[in-house]
């Protein structure tokens, strides 16, 4: 018998506001034997069936909902969730493309898949897991992928979520699904070589994508800094666009490594680029250049509240440098993914910034994830990406 929550009087209005969460404190209870990973059905104070999904026995969420409902979760369950975001992606013209064949296919609670990640790469598909109730349903992931995309299949890796202690199973590559750890992939005219196995996430940030074409339209005769470069995803759209000056700062050697790959791959003139293996914060310190365009993407500074304030700081402290550098009418790209920072506390903190090195700042536009990174109305913690591009005067 699928064992049940029973949740606390009053406390069933998130879900049934079709909330993918359901927090420990709002548990009255519960009916049978559950372990760390379990499929279980959520009720009312008064027993009532409000959804299904998966157990966690530790942390703030106790279950991440899948289903509102009565359903169980077989490889027709999963081969239909997967195909309803594949047809989000058709419909928002970002799958079946020739120009694009890199693009999320499943985002979490953006697809009503809490804790499951899917990543496509040239149909080479990486699949990364937020809990022990998806770990344990890779078999069945696994199988409904091949089912939804037959022959056009070309691999499925597992990769590990950094820093997770309770994998449920061996998560290097999955039994069967083969031995690929890359793939070279195009994006809008640029291509880029992406290893899923040494690489950051899933080998690369794809919700950057429609900010590099950004960046492209932008950069026709400018010099462009681009910090956090990472394998080069800025750099390499800065110059398809035209751009008469590329830096690229990253503190990771072998990303340099890759990004200078890259480069080769797409052919472009050496003497138009330098890249440098540098802290960011240390590097906008003394720059060999007076640039025209700074990109700032950082890795998340806060994943927990206890590191909100710091995080603020640090966004406040890395924008007035790049500020203090750009000349009059220069182009500041600037981004946090730092879930627990919103739009309001990054727009202040940049803000604080040019408030602080006594430049007026205009913002141009906001700048958020692509289609492929879906955030559900009702689940509004979906929308991670925040991005400004600002001119200073």
């Amino acid at each position: 018998m699928t064992a049940r929550i029973v949740l606390k009087a009053g406390k069933d209005e998130s879900v049934k506001r079709l909330h993918p969460w359901v927090f420990s404190g709002a548990v009255k209870g519960v009916q049978g034997s559950m372990e760390h990973g379990d499929w279980v059905e959520v009720l009312t104070s008064r027993g009532e069936f409000l959804a299904c999904g998966h157990y966690q026995h530790s942390g703030s969420i106790t279950v991440r909902i899948l289903t509102w409902e009565k359903e169980e979760p077989d490889v027709g369950f999963w081969r239909r969730k997967i195909e309803a975001a594949l047809n989000r992606r058709i419909v928002a013209g970002i799958a079946n493309r020739p120009d694009l064949n890199a693009w999320r296919l499943v985002f979490a609670e953006g697809d009503q898949l809490s804790g499951l990640i899917i990543d496509c790469y040239d149909h080479h598909f990486v699949v990364q897991c937020h809990s022990a109730g998806m770990e344990r349903s890779l078999p069945l992931i696994t199988e409904a992928l091949r089912e939804v995309f037959g022959e056009a299949l070309k691999s499925i890796a597992i990769k590990a979520e950094a820093g997770k202690s309770d994998n449920q199973l061996p998560l290097a590559e999955f039994p069967g699904a083969g031995e690929t750890t890359g793939a070279m992939i195009t994006e809008y005219g640029c291509k880029y070589l992406v290893n899923w196995k040494t690489g950051q996430k899933t080998g690369f940030f794809l919700d950057q994508r429609e900010n590099r074409r950004l960046l492209g339209n932008l950069a026709k005769g400018k010099k462009v800094l681009n910090t956090f470069c990472y394998t080069g995803g800025f750099s390499l759209a800065a110059l398809q666009g035209g751009a008469s000056l590329v830096h690229s700062v990253d503190s990771s050697a072998p990303a340099i490594e890759l990004l200078r790959e890259n480069l080769e791959l797409n052919g472009y003139d050496p003497a138009l680029h330098q890249a440098f293996v540098s802290d960011t914060q240390q590097f906008l310190k003394n720059p060999p250049e007076t640039y025209d365009i700074i990109i700032l993407d950082p890795p998340a500074y806060a994943k927990h509240l206890s590191a909100r304030h710091n995080a603020i700081q640090g966004y406040r402290r890395l924008n007035a440098a790049a500020l203090q550098i750009l000349p009059p009418g220069g182009l500041l790209m600037t981004f946090s993914c730092s879930q627990v920072v919103d739009r309001r506390m990054f727009e202040g903190a940049v803000m604080a910034a040019a408030l602080d090195t006594g430049r007026r700042v205009t913002i141009l536009q906001r700048l958020v994830q692509p289609a492929d990174h879906p955030v559900s109305l009702f689940h509004p913690e979906g929308e991670y990406l925040k991005g400004l591009l600002l001119m200073a005067e």
